[in-house]
């Protein structure tokens, strides 16, 4: 199986921007286990991580015909970005949202998804092994 993994904005700065919340896994650490994960499974990955909304857009559009699933982190989008629902909608990848912390039990503004209701799922609060379920969830189809 084919899955595009999307991290959002300031995913980058994973494993030093607040640690207490996020963990101190850093993206380059996230990216081999996520690798390392979908191997043994024998699925293929393409990761990417975008600052910018349109760049995210376009890389769900360049790989709606390779990817039979998506894991995405939206980051800071998951709570305005109709441009990105509207993207995910459109691939028709089945997706998986993911959020390492616990969004629902977070600042007010962060507990609505505008990208939740058209993904299969959503996964928070699991710390990296929110994306090592949400790769599961789309092998079992």
């Amino acid at each position: 199986m084919n899955i595009l993994v999307l991290h959002g904005p300031n995913l980058n700065l994973l494993g030093e921007r607040e640690p207490e919340v996020y963990g101190r896994t850093t993206l380059p650490q996230l990216n081999t286990l996520l690798k390392n994960y979908a191997k043994k499974k024998k699925a293929a990955l393409k990761i990417f991580q975008s600052n910018h909304e349109g760049g995210l857009i376009d890389l769900i559009h360049e790989h709606r015909k390779w990817a039979r699933g998506m894991v995405f982190n939206p980051g800071a989008y998951t709570h305005y970005s109709y441009a990105l629902r509207d993207a995910v909608a459109g691939s028709m990848i089945p997706t998986i949202e993911v959020h390492l912390s616990d969004i629902h039990k977070r600042e007010e503004f962060r507990r609505t998804s505008v990208i939740a209701p058209v993904c299969l799922a959503q996964i928070t609060g699991k710390g990296v092994n929110s994306y090592l379920e949400a790769v599961d969830r789309l092998l079992q189809g």
